[in-house]
């Protein structure tokens, strides 16, 4: 063998035979990366090219006990070699070896793949809770906007019944706008939502409408969008509105024009409605819809809700 072939195999053979470097180096690997996954894909990569192997895989555990691959690098081929490291998951290499040093190090890794795997879970969980309360917050305030003018009516009439018939229908329609989420592959009418909406309010409103397109969200959520939307050209003072449902290459649109006061008159357009433009803002964007008002040339206001394809 040359003297330059000693030259570049000697620091290699070193390496191996001692496990601090390789330990040391792993472990500052995982400790100072983003998340466990990115940590252990450097890991990976390491492993692989000190012990020669033509792939190395990190195998996880999920949420549910069951093994995922999580941190790859090479191609599989040769000998499989697997080295399970508990609730930490399983290593596996092709071809090369696993060498005492390199099982003794991963052995080393596993309590801090465990540490931060719960770390993770913790915080995902955290996320899911924080998301239910505002869904539950978001349900309390619809629930108090919405029935205000159903039970109102119930209060006054000789034959309550169709009103709380009404109100009861309303909140299963809420609790469906409150319990949905962007992982719902659901694709609602805009006209039978509009429909629906409509018939909730029970109002004389001249509207013309194009709404043959459907829209990324839920019926439920839609109907309670456009009710409000409806309700908002009501309160100031419109007499007809246009609503159109469209789609072009890259998101889709809703407009709901009115004739009424415009944003200019903010107090009357506003007037009894400012509680459900932030409700339904926040409903929109729970399907990563954007809602904006904008005043008319002619007069009144278009409210635009807007999904972009990337969003849905």
């Amino acid at each position: 063998m040359s003297s330059l072939a000693h030259v570049i195999e000697l620091p290699l053979r070193r390496e191996l035979e001692d496990p601090r470097s390789l330990e040391h180096d792993i472990v500052l690997a995982l400790a100072t990366a983003d998340d466990v996954a990115s940590g252990m894909g450097a890991v990976v990569g390491r492993i692989r090219r000190d012990s020669g192997a033509a792939r190395a895989e990190w195998w996880a555990e999920d949420e549910d006990g069951m093994l995922e691959l999580a941190a790859v690098e090479g191609i599989a081929r040769g000998a499989r070699h697997s080295l399970p490291l508990g609730r930490a998951g399983v290593f596996v290499l092709y071809g090369g070896h696993l060498d005492p040093h390199v099982e003794s190090a991963l052995s080393s890794l596993a309590p801090i793949i465990r540490r931060r795997a719960s770390e993770e879970r913790l915080v995902r969980t955290t996320i899911r809770l924080a998301q239910r309360n505002e869904a539950l917050e978001d349900f309390a305030a619809l629930v108090a906007h919405e029935l205000k003018t159903p039970l109102e009516a119930a209060l006054v009439a000789e034959d309550p019944s169709t009103s709380v018939e009404e109100a009861i229908l309303l909140v299963e329609a809420l609790l469906e706008a409150s319990r949905s989420g962007p992982s719902e592959e659901t694709c609602a009418s805009a006209k039978e939502s509009l429909e629906q909406a409509v018939q909730d309010l029970h109002v004389q409103l001249d509207i013309t409408t194009d709404v043959a397109t459907r829209l990324p969200l839920p019926a439920g959520p839609l109907r309670v969008i456009m009710r409000n939307l409806l309700s908002n050209a009501v309160a100031a003072g419109a007499e007809h509105v246009s609503v159109t449902a469209m789609r072009s290459p890259h998101s889709w649109r809703l407009l709901v024009d009115d004739d009424g006061v415009g944003l200019a008159a903010a107090d009357d357009y506003h007037t009894g409605s400012g509680l459900g433009l932030s409700l339904i803002r926040r409903i929109a964007a729970r399907f990563g819809g954007v809602l904006e008002l904008t005043a008319l040339r002619s007069g009144g206001t278009r409210a635009t809700l807007e999904f972009t394809e990337a969003a849905a």
